[in-house]
């Protein structure tokens, strides 16, 4: 039987003027806006809809503005098409997405995962700023390729396999100087490299002590096993125990993102109606890079 799953995206999908259409038509959206405002000291919608990109694109603010943008566009569709929420049986987040994707399946409040999420892109922020660092794309190679890319660099710095996203698009992540021996290396395999605009490595060891200070948050946090299925990052299995949520959400920061492996876990569970949550477009992309025949539809901006 066909199921219906819900994909939020991560940190990199932000943009200026994201949200801004959904809070002009769902009253429920604005105020989810304005609730985030009070709770992080600054208006998130100002960011959000006018930037600076500078502003906008800095972790510490990205993470909270795209988890409440992920939140907001679920209230849109509660609004325009309820039926379509409450046949929601899987759901997935890339990265930072996993934890709109846990708020959205009931296993924390809105305000606890606004709170969590804040705290995460600003210990990812101070342990970016602590060692100069980057990621990079790496396309049209498979992952042992990739794998051979990092373990050459890897004579430079530290750099580490970040992201399996799908297939012929991984990313490794490290020390300024790995990455630029990394940028030669892919495109002598043959291979297309792309330096990515992020604050610095992250999902490597780099990230330390960012995970700790997550898991000292989290543990303050009341999670609840989720109503549907959430296929983490870390391990592209789903999860209901509380302390286990916790624990893979620790383990995120410093985990490769495997992406491609929770889609394909969600496709082999029987998901064929994809909704790509605002800002969307990127998690549509690469879903159709790992099965055509999935249909995705992006919702709000």
């Amino acid at each position: 039987m066909s199921k219906t799953a819900f994909l939020f995206p991560g940190q990199g999908a932000q943009r200026i003027g994201m949200a801004k259409s959904l809070c002009d038509r769902c009253p429920a959206a604005e105020d989810l806006f304005r609730r985030a405002s009070e709770i992080l000291g600054f208006d998130l919608a100002d960011v959000c809809f006018h930037g600076p990109k500078a502003r906008l694109d800095a972790t510490d603010v990205s993470q909270p503005a795209l988890f409440v943008a992920g939140m907001a566009s679920i209230e849109f569709l509660k609004q325009e098409q309820r039926g379509v929420v409450d046949a929601c049986e899987l759901a997935a987040g890339l990265s930072l997405g996993e934890y709109t994707a846990l708020a959205f399946a009931g296993a924390f409040s809105f305000e606890d995962g606004l709170r969590l999420v804040r705290l995460r892109g600003q210990a990812m922020q101070a342990a970016a700023e602590a060692t100069p660092s980057g990621m990079v794309s790496a396309l049209m190679l498979d992952r042992e390729q990739v794998q051979a890319v990092r373990d050459a660099a890897a004579q430079f710095g530290t750099i580490e396999l970040a992201n399996f996203l799908c297939p012929g698009n991984s990313v490794l992540s490290g020390e300024k100087t790995a990455c630029e021996r990394a940028l030669e290396l892919i495109e002598t395999a043959g291979g297309k490299p792309i330096p990515l605009a992020v604050a610095g490595a992250f999902h490597t060891s780099l990230m330390k002590p960012a995970d700790e200070k997550l898991a000292t948050a989290l543990a303050e946090v009341t999670v609840k096993s989720p109503r549907i299925p959430v296929y983490s990052n870390v391990d592209a299995r789903s999860h209901f125990e509380p302390e286990e949520i916790k624990a893979v959400l620790v383990r995120q920061v410093l985990s490769p993102v495997l992406w491609e492996d929770c889609v394909r876990a969600m496709l082999a569970d029987g998901a064929e109606s994809f909704y790509e949550l605002a800002p969307g477009g990127v998690l549509r992309g690469l879903l159709k890079r790992i099965d055509r025949k999935a249909g995705c539809e992006v919702v709000g901006d």
